[in-house]
């Protein structure tokens, strides 16, 4: 029997995938039994998995087909101390959620990191190499960008599909 834990993450990773799906009009879902298939000492499988095979396993969302470098990770937590932001230099349990997004990704990835807290509320974190979207008001954390989820769809879901299609580019370089 799972724990209560590992139910509420996974119900948070359907909501995620089902807003995605009516948002976009393709099939968003939650990778089966989720969890680091390629990440953290699973990255050696990458070398002989193929490129759908890895786009599958990569995160927890796996995304629909207009979607190829989307990678997101999602995190369903009962409390998070928001107060770190301003009182600590660094916010460890975050640090740990970044590097668990980003130990699978590929260079040209669009890394999303999408939380749920009870009773504060959902929020989503982007990379600043993303300047160009937009957020009501933000937290900026060591290179990412923390806003309300709601929010950042609301003003950048076409921005989203440009960019986990199409790696980015700033000037006549890929960004990093």
């Amino acid at each position: 029997m799972p724990s209560k834990q590992k139910i509420k993450g996974s119900t948070w990773e359907r909501d995620v995938a089902k807003h995605l799906t009516e948002l976009y009009g393709e099939t968003f879902i939650r990778v089966p039994h989720s969890g680091s298939y390629i990440g953290g000492t699973n990255k050696a499988r990458k070398e002989y998995l193929h490129e759908g095979q890895i786009r599958t396993f990569k995160g927890d969302i796996i995304p629909g087909p207009s979607f190829p470098l989307l990678n997101i990770e999602c995190k369903a937590y009962s409390d998070f101390p928001f107060h770190h932001f301003f009182t600590q230099k660094d916010v460890k349990l975050l640090d740990t959620w970044i590097e668990q997004l980003l130990d699978p990704a590929d260079k040209d990835d669009l890394n999303l990191l999408i939380m749920k807290f009870n009773r504060k509320g959902k929020f989503i974190a982007i990379q600043d190499k993303y300047l160009h979207i937009r957020f009501n008001r933000h937290i900026n954390y060591k290179g990412w960008n923390f806003g309300d989820y709601d929010d950042f769809w609301s003003r950048n879901a076409e921005q989203v599909k440009i960019f986990s299609s199409n790696p980015i580019k700033i000037g006549n370089t890929q960004a990093d």
